[in-house]
Formats: C-alpha cells, structure tokens, sequence
C-alpha cells in the first residue's frame, strides 16, 4: 500500500496540486469564483465554477465527520491524561470506547468543544489565527512524533513495522487497494477539496507554485510515514491488529499505553498528536468555504466563521446519530455497494473515493486541456522547458487515464 500510494503522490495527487494551487493564485478567489474567473479569463465558460464548487461540497461533507472524530482526540486527551487506562485491560477500554459511542449527548459535547476551538482560531482571520496557530501546531506535531517514534524503538517492536510498512506483496495489489490509496493520496495532501485552491489566492507571486507543491506533498508523505513508524511498532509490540481502524486508536492503543512504563505520558502525548493533526486539517478544509461566504455574502469574517462552523457541527449530528440512534439505518440498502454501509460509511467512501478524485480529474482536464499550454506555464512557474512538459504531460494524461482506469475497476 505504501508503494501504491507513493506512486499516486508523485504521478496523481502532485501534478493536480500544482494545477490546484495556480488556479487558487490565477483566480484570487474562492474556489468556485476563481474557477470561473480563470474560465473566463481564457475565453472558457463559467460552468467550470462546478469545480470548485464540487471540491467545497467534497470538503464540506467531510468535515462533517471528521470533526466527530476529532471530537474523539479531546476526550481521550483527558480520559489518558487521568489514567483511566492504566492497568486496563481490552474488554474494560472497549467498553468505555463503546460507550461513548453509544452515548449522542457526549459525542455532540466533543465535537461541539472541538468546533468551537476551530471558530475561535478561524475568526481570527489568516495571518493572526490560522498563519499564528499552524506556526505553533506544525512544529509540535512533528517533534511529538518524533519522541513517539524514540519511544516505539525502545518499548515498541520496529522490525515488525518496517516489515508491514515497507515489504511488498504482490498479491495484496488489487483495483481497490490503489483507489484508497489514490483517495488516502488525495486525502492526506489535500488535493481536490478547494482548500490549495483557497490557500493559492493568498499566495504571492513571487513564489514558485511547483516548488511549493513539491515540499508540501514531500513533508505530507514524510510525516505519514514517520506517523506509521511511531503508531505500529506500538501494535506489534502488543500484539494488535493494524486493520482495526477507529478500534487500533482507541482501544487498542490505549490498553498499550496502559500497560507500560511511562505509558500515561506518551499515551497523552499521542492523543495531543491526534488532536494538533486534526485541528490543522481542519483549517484548512473549512478556510475556502469562509472565503466564499465572505465574497457572495459580505458578512464579516468572524460571522462567516462562526455560520460555517456552525453548520458542520449540525450536520455532524449525522454521523453522531449514525455511530447509535441510527446504527442500524442503511440508507443506500438497495444498492449493493453501499448495502452494508451506515451514514458515516457512506460519507466516508463517497467523499475520499469518489467525489475528490473525479474533482482532480475534472481540474486535470480544465488546466491540462481547456487552457492554453503558454498561460499555464506563465501561471505555474516552470522556466525549464522540460520540467513543464514532464508535469503537463503527467496532468493531461496520466493522472487522468489512472484515476478513469481505477474508477472503470471498481465501479
């Protein structure tokens, strides 16, 4: 999987990122305005704004429940930090993980105090809330991984995470393992939801935008990486199940954490990690919806912020309700895929499978097909002749051919 979704960084996600970013910098708007102020500019039509359009509804909806789950992070900052998990064993924190779950009232008080945190930071404006607090939050993250990655070396089993992280198996490549890594791609650098769109706008022109992308998805694929070398010697070393999903972080681990020397620090330290993650993430998928409420509405930044935030803390009920009072609803049940699948399932596979990749395919045909090469080399800032066509060429044809060919395997 590591394999694939480098392959889906370097050759999908990046080349779609450069073309995410000059849009956002051409177009000096939020995502929809600067599609079609793009469009326009180049004699295209208007109904390109559907771009930006989809990527922000992609976002929108999923920050809806990952703020839920973020929720998850501030609780367990606490329940950790009071040693609630010391001496514990699998079923006494599977049962209190559960419980929570199962409880609307403190699920909706988590997300309601993650939300607000987001308001507060988001109202401030750019430079003084989200430009102060990412300057603080950034370096913290990546110095906590690194002391959880010292402590996975030394009480963690790190051959046994090399092993599952780096070794390739063939026969584990399938159609649908390269569409999640293509979506965890997408996902993890941001490409698609209109979020480097709307940082783009704020981007002076003096800065190289392929430079720029390049060190982005660099740093994001490096901190993945060391994020996996800190979390799953941990695993092993307990003997857990790296497929468990929600249940690894917040049973599994916390029965690690629970039972080791200096587990009730670390243990703290990692759902601080997973809080500062969240919360920067976050910034960034909720900003280009606070810039176009902003221009079509001309309210106030601060009103913008909190109308927004407001409306994804309620329309994240639904993924509250989804996880109890509607556990057993299936809303898609006549469609087989979906058969299985709850509110918050479906959200999920929609947003990361579907809706952000077809958004980079859309932005991949606009720029690399509906602009002219000569205005787009100008936009991006490519001056070696060679490099441009290598990106162009990446962006007009295989980013698109691979996510058409991996939606005509799985679909």
């Amino acid at each position: 999987f590591v394999l694939v979704y480098l392959l889906a960084v370097a050759f999908v996600a990046l080349p779609i990122l450069i073309a995410e970013i000059a849009i956002g910098r051409w177009g000096r708007q939020s995502p929809p305005h600067a599609m079609a102020n793009v469009a326009t500019g180049q004699g295209r039509s208007r109904g390109w704004s559907v771009v930006g359009w989809f990527g922000m509804l992609a976002a929108y909806l999923i920050a809806t429940y990952y703020s839920v789950i973020a929720g998850w992070s501030v609780v367990y900052i606490f329940k950790n930090g009071a040693g609630n998990f010391a001496g514990q064993d699998t079923a006494a924190i599977a049962a209190e993980f559960e419980a929570l779950l199962a409880s609307p009232a403190q699920l909706t008080l988590w997300n309601g105090i993650f939300m607000l945190i987001c308001t507060l930071i988001l109202a401030r404006g750019l430079q003084k809330g989200i430009e102060r607090s990412v300057k603080i939050l950034m370096p913290a993250l990546f110095i906590l991984l690194l002391v959880m990655v010292g402590y996975g070396i030394v009480e963690g089993d790190m051959p046994a995470a090399l092993h599952f992280l780096f070794d390739f198996d063939l026969s584990a490549l399938t159609p649908k393992v390269v569409l999640v890594a293509v979506g965890q791609a997408f996902f993890s650098i941001g490409v698609a939801m209109g979020l480097m769109m709307g940082y783009g706008a704020y981007l002076p022109r003096d800065i190289s935008i392929a430079r720029s992308s390049v060190i982005i998805a660099a740093m994001d694929t490096v901190v993945a990486i060391v994020a996996g070398l800190a979390i799953f010697p941990i695993v092993f070393a307990h003997g857990l199940d790296p497929a468990e999903g929600p249940g690894l972080i917040f049973v599994s681990l916390p029965v690690a954490f629970g039972s080791v020397t200096g587990g009730l620090i670390f243990g703290t330290l990692f759902f601080i990690l997973l809080f500062f993650a969240a919360l920067t993430s976050v910034f960034g998928v909720v900003e280009p919806m606070i810039a176009w409420a902003m221009e079509r509405a001309g309210w106030a930044r601060w009103k913008a912020a909190v109308v927004v935030c407001l409306s994804i803390f309620m329309l994240g009920l639904g993924t509250i309700f989804s996880f109890n009072v509607w556990s057993a609803w299936r809303p898609l049940a006549a469609v087989e895929r979906f058969a299985d699948f709850g509110y918050f399932e479906i959200l999920d596979y929609l947003t990361a499978n579907i809706m952000m990749p077809l958004c980079g395919l859309l932005l991949a045909i606009f720029v690399g097909w509906r602009i002219k090469p000569e205005a787009v080399m100008n936009e991006v800032n490519i001056r070696n002749p060679v490099l441009f066509r290598i990106w162009f060429w990446l962006l007009r044809w295989v980013a698109p051919i691979a996510i058409v060919l991996i939606f005509w395997s799985v679909l």
